[in-house]
């Protein structure tokens, strides 16, 4: 069943086709009316200076301080956005701009409209991203406050690069240009705060060419309190940028605790290990034994958060999760369980014949040990591998082969296969 459009959707689709406008300056608002007419003002300023065609468009996400009309009046085209967030905000623009390119900044004045040139000269260079820096523009005087400019944006900006390999300094800077084409592809769906980071994580993960550009910020024109909550919206900034790293959050971890679990377990296996006169014996073997199920564990759970994550548009497949989801099948992975298990129960075995040769009497713990130990470990982690197994069994991902060549797409049972992948270096990766 087909939906008439509603006049403003037919006004819109028209001044796409007639219209084709190099940039649109996108303001998201909420209660901005002490600045956002001056926003407003500098950008169309700007357009005309420049020589720019453009439009100036608000993104009003139930603004009721009377900015809608303000910003009308000053010469910006308004939509209302209902779903409520920054981030929920900012997509409604985007959807609604006309321009091939667009720069967003806060309505707040604390970004200069007028002087744009930059972030332009930089899209037009080829950069399908570019994110402002004002570590490097200049910060003036109380346009940040300290927890956020020596701890918070460099400690935020120092794990996206370290998770991402994103060669940005400033994560979350709030004025950025894009290719209004190229974002729409990246499935951008965070409602909050933490759309900045989903922006340049998921234009880091797509291989993207990504430029930063010097800028100023300067203290916000209003009076009323900021949006932003410096501890709740810093946590959901770091939560998403582990959530979007599997490898980092679990795995890299993960194959640490192993590592140091297994050389603590074989380093003990024979007798007590004594370094400056301090000895390490069953009880530290126990707890390396711990170190590295939980090791095991978290490997796991990474391969399954990232199949999921890929299943969920989140994530872009690799190449190196490809190739083993191409050849796992559920029986592969519990034959690899049955033979973690079978070399735990193989030492159980020996630990029994131990004690019926002592005529099923006492035994001395401390030798015991060495060899119960590693056999819990081998069991558990045999059998956390065969349920793994099953797991990825129902989430069920069915490589199939693309008729693009070097691209691979993934297909769910009962669903559309999603777009997933593109080749190293193809430019924008469709994650929707």
């Amino acid at each position: 069943m087909t939906t008439a459009l509603s006049q403003h959707q037919l006004d819109h689709r028209m001044a796409i086709a007639q219209s084709p406008l190099e940039l649109t300056i996108l303001m998201p608002c909420l209660d901005e009316a002490e600045t956002v007419a001056t926003c407003v003002r500098k950008a169309r300023q700007f357009l005309e200076r420049s020589g720019v065609r453009g439009e100036v468009l608000v993104a009003d996400n139930g603004s009721s301080d009377g900015s809608p009309a303000l910003a009308t009046g000053a010469g910006a085209r308004v939509i209302r956005v209902t779903e409520k967030g920054y981030g929920s905000a900012l997509m409604g623009g985007i959807r609604a701009a006309v321009g091939r390119f667009i720069i967003m900044a806060d309505a707040d004045d604390s970004y200069d409209f007028a002087r744009l040139d930059g972030l332009l000269e930089a899209l037009r260079a080829g950069n399908a991203l570019v994110v402002g820096n004002r570590f490097r523009g200049g910060i003036q005087a109380g346009a940040m406050p300290w927890l956020h400019r020596i701890i918070g944006n460099p400690l935020l900006s120092f794990a996206g690069q370290l998770l991402f390999s994103a060669d940005i300094s400033d994560f979350h800077c709030g004025l950025r240009g894009f290719d209004r084409a190229a974002i729409l592809q990246l499935g951008l769906a965070s409602p909050g705060m933490e759309f900045a980071s989903e922006m340049i994580v998921k234009a880091a993960l797509a291989g993207w060419r990504i430029g930063e550009v010097p800028i100023v910020l300067s203290p916000a024109g209003r009076s009323r309190r900021p949006h932003l909550r410096t501890w709740r919206d810093g946590w959901r900034h770091l939560r998403f940028l582990l959530m979007m790293s599997p490898r980092w959050l679990m795995l890299y971890p993960g194959a640490t605790l192993i590592a140091l679990g297994a050389f603590g377990e074989l380093a003990i296996l024979h007798g007590p290990v004594i370094i400056h006169g301090v000895g390490f014996d069953i009880h530290t073997m126990l707890y390396a034994g711990a170190a590295t199920v939980l090791g095991f564990q978290l490997v796991l759970f990474s391969l399954v958060a990232r199949t999921v994550g890929v299943l969920k548009n989140l994530l872009p497949m690799t190449r190196s999760l490809s190739r083993f989801l191409s050849a796992f099948t559920i029986e592969r992975g519990i034959a690899a369980g049955v033979v973690l298990c079978i070399s735990g129960f193989a030492l159980a075995v020996y630990s029994v014949e131990a004690w019926a040769h002592a005529k099923l009497g006492a035994l001395d713990p401390l030798t015991m040990m060495r060899v119960a130990i590693p056999s819990v470990t081998f069991l558990l982690a045999g059998a956390e591998t065969m349920f793994a197994s099953f797991l990825l069994g129902f989430i069920d991902v069915a490589p199939r082969k693309s008729s693009r060549a070097g691209v691979a797409s993934f297909a769910v049972p009962g669903d559309h296969a999603p777009s997933l992948s593109a080749s190293p270096g193809s430019g924008p990766m469709n994650f929707s």
